[in-house]
């Protein structure tokens, strides 16, 4: 057997074990979806407050929208804290806009332009943190779309026994549907979302930054949120340091949304490479393992190599519709109801796969506004003397 046969046969094997655990990992996320929607949230009684933190910066699309699922949250006793560095900042008017359409809800907007170190999110709620009143802190992204039932799904979790620090899946959410956005969708709905619940089945417990949730009690012990500023993945490192205590890092039996607002190619680039570059520098075996998840690279690299072979092209064809098969399982499980990006799956494997040589060759990001490097920096060692049985 020649190198180019040889080649071929691992690329053929590497492209059908992409779809096994394309295949696994819907099965999961549908599994994980009808658990949600079959179940009220077995939340506490009475119902613990809560203080919820939203740093801000800027306006983007759907961002009202986003910031109104909190607003409307089925629960009795919560406050939400939007943070921003300055009074000018468009988003300060959306805010406003809530503040009048909720006037009983506990909305405080927080302008404090004080910048603490290197992760500008962090610094932004930790200006914040001392208007929160409660001991359970919900920190979320500003893009983040939930259901009226998250909060209690929330706490919930935060109540089961080991739990140290919760977290949820979500899912891409296109604020036009251009073609840049469903790129951007196809990458975190039919790679990334399987993933992350096929590798939690296989005992992985990863913080995902969309929803970090915890006491403010364990919050002290990992060293506040002063041990998460020199560092771009902070809820990377959150979880890191929330295990280091011998706690759990369990994930809420709901599902949210990201919004995802690129409006070009270029800024597709540089959000996936500084998402990519960031993982690569904390986990690179890892981050090189995922490129099973892209398994018509593969396939289309079956193709180069065996050309001519009667079974190869057949072989593509059919790998693509398994696949838009179980990308059409996931749309469906997450609520999206186009079937034109099925047809991008190709162009997107390929796009991932370039992203991965741009992420391990490199470790330069751009994240709001400014210019940062990535590096594999040790967690620090987190205070003891918390129980982890509560």
């Amino acid at each position: 057997m020649n190198a180019f046969a040889l080649l071929g046969t691992a690329s053929a094997t590497l492209a059908v074990t992409g779809c096994v655990q394309a295949a696994l990992g819907t099965g999961l996320l549908a599994r994980f979806r009808r658990r949600e929607r079959g179940s009220a949230a077995p939340a506490p009684s009475p119902l613990p407050p809560v203080s919820v933190l939203k740093p801000l910066y800027g306006s983007e699309p759907l961002l009202e929208e986003a910031l109104e699922s909190f607003c409307t949250q089925d629960y009795p006793h919560f406050q939400i804290l939007f943070g921003v560095r300055d009074a000018d900042d468009p988003a300060v008017a959306i805010v406003q806009r809530l503040q009048e359409r909720h006037p009983n809800r506990d909305l405080q907007l927080v302008v404090n332009p004080v910048i603490h170190g290197l992760n500008r999110k962090i610094s932004n709620v930790m200006n914040i943190l001392p208007q929160a009143r409660y001991e359970l802190l919900v920190i979320s992204d500003s893009d983040i779309h939930v259901s009226p039932d998250y909060l209690r799904h929330v706490v919930a979790a935060l109540h089961k026994p080991g739990t140290g620090l919760v977290t949820t899946l979500y899912a891409g959410l296109p604020a036009t549907g251009s073609l840049v956005q469903m790129l951007a969708a196809c990458q975190i709905n039919h790679n990334f979302l399987p993933g992350v619940i096929l590798s939690r089945y296989l005992g992985r417990q990863d913080c995902l930054g969309a929803t970090m949730a915890l006491r403010r009690d364990v919050l002290d012990a990992v060293g506040g949120l002063e041990a998460l500023l020199p560092h771009v993945a902070d809820d990377a490192l959150l979880g890191r340091l929330v295990r280091q205590l011998g706690m759990d890092i369990t994930i809420a039996d709901c599902l949210t949304w990201t919004t995802i607002a690129e409006s070009s190619f270029g800024e597709l680039l540089r959000h996936e490479l500084r998402w990519g570059r960031t993982v690569c520098a904390l986990a690179p075996a890892g981050y090189a393992a995922s490129s099973i998840q892209l398994p018509l690279f593969w396939a289309t690299l079956t193709v180069a190599f065996l050309h001519g072979i009667p079974w190869v092209m057949p072989f593509f064809w059919g790998l693509w519709g398994v696949r838009a098969l179980l990308a059409l399982g996931v749309d469906r499980t997450v609520g999206s109801r186009r079937l034109w990006p099925l047809l991008l799956l190709p162009v997107r494997d390929w796009l991932s796969a370039a992203i991965m040589v741009g992420s391990a060759s490199g470790t330069e990001v751009h994240w709001r506004g400014e210019t940062m490097h990535v590096a594999p920096h040790p967690a620090p060692a987190p205070q003891r003397g918390l129980s982890a049985g509560r």
